[in-house]
């Protein structure tokens, strides 16, 4: 973890775990996106049809608030203490064998629910607990019994995303939910951490064929109104994770030669002016995503253009800052997550 992440938790951790709770614990208004197979299969109680994946407006929501539930238990010196012992309660009861079978049999018999954003989300929601349950401090007694719970459901992904990937013929580009590489790169990540190296070798085989050749990247187009994510970000960060550290930089300056430069439009500020609306608050989320991945590849750049784009990446997580924990329920319900990438 590096000094802004620290000195960032060190601030709002707290106000984070608060807010992760709360949403955890609204159950309405629920957005289950449930396509009914039969007359007989019409039941949308959120408890019952989604025993794990309830609550927070919909179902990769609740995947990847309990994600950030995770990091912030990580992060915190006492999770004895509330607000983080109530995240500890919220994920023993949610994170059950009995649960995520319920989970599991339902991704299974529907092949595109959640796919793929909820896919990556919930993946990488297996891999951390994976990954806490290694410790030998408290939480790993609780990330143990997570983990094994969850791998049944990553299990279930790695089929589907196996299977998909071949038959896709193009990615999806947009700045929303069926965006590819974000989702790819959530799922990249994941499944290094679960040793399953067939479902890396599948991300990164269609990965290169859909944009190692790619290049002058059309980034004054971006963004559209309800973006959450930079299509061209997107694709250079799971680039970045695909390629190796000498080959990234030549193919980054050749799809996105101006990054960084005067001018760049992903360096500038959204703008929001709906807080209300859950389309338009997507935009908090494109600064804080971008933010991030500015970060990750900033490295990679020569000043200054390196400086503008990290002075960018912290002027958007800034401007983004208080709608994660006091804005609307259209944000409050995810932003948390889009803050901890």
């Amino acid at each position: 973890m590096d000094e802004i992440t620290s000195a960032r938790l060190a601030r709002h951790g707290s106000e984070w775990a608060a807010t992760v709770r709360a949403v955890l614990r609204t159950a309405w208004p629920w957005a289950p996106a449930h396509m009914c197979l039969s007359a007989d299969d019409c039941q949308t109680v959120p408890e019952v049809l989604h025993p794990a994946f309830h609550a927070s407006l919909d179902w990769h929501s609740a995947a990847h608030m309990q994600w950030s539930a995770m990091l912030l238990l990580e992060s915190s010196e006492d999770i004895t203490a509330a607000p983080h012992s109530d995240l500890v309660e919220e994920l023993d009861t949610r994170l059950t064998a009995q649960n995520i079978a319920v989970e599991a049999a339902y991704l299974a018999e529907r092949r595109s629910y959640e796919r793929p954003y909820g896919w990556g989300w919930a993946a990488l929601l297996s891999a951390t607990a994976a990954r806490l349950a290694q410790g030998s401090d408290p939480l790993a007694n609780h990330a143990e019994t997570w983990a094994e719970a969850l791998s049944p459901l990553s299990d279930v992904i790695a089929d589907h995303l196996v299977a998909w990937l071949p038959n896709l013929a193009a990615p999806v580009r947009h700045g929303v939910h069926s965006n590819t590489a974000f989702a790819l790169g959530l799922a990249r990540d994941a499944y290094e951490t679960l040793g399953r190296p067939e479902v890396v070798t599948a991300i990164d085989q269609a990965a290169m064929g859909w944009f190692a050749s790619d290049m002058d990247y059309p980034s004054a187009w971006e963004p559209s109104g309800s973006d959450f994510l930079s299509p061209a970000l997107t694709e250079a960060d799971l680039m970045r994770r695909v390629l190796s550290a000498e080959e990234f930089g030549p193919w980054l300056r050749t799809f996105l030669p101006v990054l960084g430069e005067p001018g760049d439009p992903l360096l500038a500020l959204p703008e929001v002016l709906d807080p209300t609306d859950g389309h338009a608050v997507h935009l908090y989320g494109l600064g804080l995503s971008r933010s991030a991945m500015l970060r990750r590849i900033a490295p990679w750049l020569e000043d200054p253009a390196r400086a503008r784009v990290l002075q960018s990446s912290a002027e958007q997580f800034a401007w983004a800052s208080q709608p994660i924990s006091e804005g609307d329920f259209m944000s409050t319900h995810w932003l948390v997550s889009f803050a901890l990438l």
